[in-house]
């Protein structure tokens, strides 16, 4: 069976949503993610204002409720008959994370579990066929397929396989 590496934020959860609420919420602002990869202005305007927020990414809760990516869950739980799965998150840079989203995981993928979760600094190390991820860090010395996800920070990226959505992994991997 191969085995499939997959990121949690902007992968499997939408951080860029979650954080672009919060900017909107403090700022009275309207950004939408699409505003965010079509005009460098209004990146750079944002990206003005996230850094001021930026602390509240370590704050206790701020992981627990993101919201699910569209269709995440179901071709997820379709690539789970096909591939073992882990979880691969960079936790360990916010650690009130990691329970929040061991937390998360168990709402959203129960048949995953704790024991197919790997939170580490660098991904790359995890010997797999396949890794879906939205940073390029992640894909450069990683010896399987890098996958790239798309999300707002990552648009000048060319250099890896790029997937829009859950449902292009789908006709990728299934």
């Amino acid at each position: 069976m191969q085995r499939l590496l997959i990121d949690m934020d902007d992968v499997m959860a939408d951080t860029s949503l979650k954080i672009i609420t919060m900017v909107n919420d403090t700022f009275g602002t309207d950004y939408t993610k699409e505003m965010l990869t079509s005009d460098p202005k209004i990146k750079e305007e944002y990206q003005e204002k996230y850094l001021t927020q930026r602390h509240r990414l370590w704050d206790k809760g701020f992981f627990r409720d993101i919201p699910l990516m569209p269709d995440a869950q179901e071709v997820i739980g379709e690539l789970y008959k096909k591939y073992e799965i882990f979880i691969v998150s960079a936790a360990t840079e916010f650690p009130n994370s990691m329970a929040e989203k061991l937390e998360w995981l168990e709402d959203y993928f129960p048949y995953i579990g704790w024991s197919h979760t790997v939170f580490c600094g660098h991904k790359w190390m995890i010997k797999a066929d396949y890794i879906i991820d939205d940073h390029e860090k992640n894909l450069i010395n990683f010896t399987g397929k890098g996958l790239l996800f798309d999300a707002p920070h990552n648009q000048h990226i060319v250099d890896f396989q790029r997937v829009n959505s859950w449902k292009h992994i789908e006709t990728i991997l299934l």
